[in-house]
């Protein structure tokens, strides 16, 4: 699960993943969404790979990646608790504010 952790608390790994959440893409072709070089880029998809968060596949010369969401129900089983606190607190103070501007909850 560390291994997951580490990868996405990158954002450029985040906005790797996000380019590969609609569609498998060519390493070349995720390297000119980025102002960084190939290797680079490489770097991160390995980095990917190892957390098991992408998938590879060889056609030819190049080298497609597609998204394997599988591990990031990980991190949402982790957050869950989380979503729960802020939305109890994000609703105390809507009703905090409906109180101090004289308004009632419907």
């Amino acid at each position: 699960m560390n291994t997951v952790f580490r990868a996405v608390a990158d954002p450029t790994r985040r906005a790797i993943l996000d380019c590969l959440a609609n569609k498998e893409e060519s390493v070349l072709k995720l390297a000119a969404c980025f102002d960084m070089t190939l290797p680079a880029v490489s770097q991160h998809l390995r980095v990917l790979q190892d957390a098991h968060l992408v998938a590879s596949r060889r056609d030819g010369r190049k080298i497609f990646y597609r998204l394997n969401p599988e591990p990031l129900s990980q991190v949402a089983q982790w957050i869950h608790p989380y979503e729960r606190f802020w939305r109890k607190r994000l609703h105390a103070l809507g009703e905090h504010l409906r109180r101090k501007h004289g308004q009632h909850h419907p």
